[in-house]
């Protein structure tokens, strides 16, 4: 059988979201994850769809990608297709031809789980390493400390806030309250949590969003950030606790985050919050 290069429908994102769903596991590499998904769904279930690639034999989803930025690629696959010779070079020949419709011509970037045949067969084309990153977690089979801050889960009369402070964290943040509706009523949301921290004087400080995959797998954190006038006073630690206690809840065997291995303060926010560094990854970019 042939492999079939598609664009889901925006009735298919939950097929998608579901076989991301199932490819989790604490044995798997960092790769594409629902909360990707999940947070891109801000800009829509539409937009969403339409920056999605997926792979697929005999009807059977393999490998999906999600064009992040109009030039990154994040792709998953299926555990027992992560070394498939016939996927592998498909997905290849996809992203290097600009006419197949997933990169465009000029410098673009793939991220591909280590270890995937997709990695080397674009190192040996020629596709070179781009900065580290590392992906961090944490085992959740024991209970989460309480956090330091006061905690609120968000609902519909906080998005105005959560996105407020997602700005204030991030700079050039375009992050709405529309943006958070459109997300929270995305198909990945029903997993999902967003979360604000208060300091002691009732500002809201810090504000994390965790992504279920399940009970059984690994959750994702995406994003977390600290407002940028309330730093450096462990606020980033103690919402990523939250973070991870919700994962908890949720039925979570651990946590995930990825952050570029430069910015060295969030690695050590995420280290002091009972995070593990793994060993760093890298995207692969091609000049054009």
């Amino acid at each position: 059988m042939t492999i079939d290069l598609g664009v889901p429908g925006a009735g298919e994102l939950g097929e998608t979201v579901g076989v991301l769903r199932d490819w989790q596991s604490d044995e798997a590499p960092m790769q594409l994850h629902p909360g990707d998904v999940g947070w891109f769904c801000r800009s829509g279930a539409a937009r969403t769809a339409a920056a999605l690639r997926t792979w697929r034999r005999g009807g059977r989803i393999l490998a999906v990608g999600l064009l992040d930025g109009g030039r990154l690629l994040r792709l998953a696959t299926a555990p027992d297709a992560r070394r498939d010779e016939e996927l592998a070079r498909r997905i290849a020949a996809d992203i290097t031809a600009p006419e197949r419709g997933v990169l465009p011509a000029g410098r673009v970037n793939v991220e591909a789980p280590a270890g995937s045949l997709v990695q080397e067969l674009l190192a040996g084309s020629g596709w070179l390493l781009d900065e580290p990153w590392t992906p961090l977690r944490r085992d959740l089979s024991e209970p989460v400390p309480e956090p330091a801050v006061r905690i609120e889960v968000v609902g519909p009369e906080r998005a105005a806030v959560r996105a407020a402070v997602q700005r204030a964290s991030f700079d050039g943040s375009t992050f709405t309250e529309e943006h958070w509706h459109a997300m929270a009523s995305g198909v990945a949301y029903r997993d999902a949590r967003c979360l604000l921290a208060y300091d002691d004087e009732g500002a809201a400080v810090a504000v994390v969003t965790v992504w279920s995959a399940g009970p059984g797998r690994p959750g994702l954190i995406e994003p977390m950030g600290v407002h940028r006038e309330h730093r450096g006073r462990g606020h980033g630690t103690a919402v990523t606790v939250a973070a991870a206690a919700a994962l908890r809840e949720l039925g979570s065997s651990g946590a995930l985050v990825c952050t570029p291995s430069a910015n060295r303060a969030a690695v050590a926010t995420y280290r002091a919050a009972g995070f593990r560094p793994c060993p760093a990854v890298n995207d692969r970019y091609r000049q054009g």
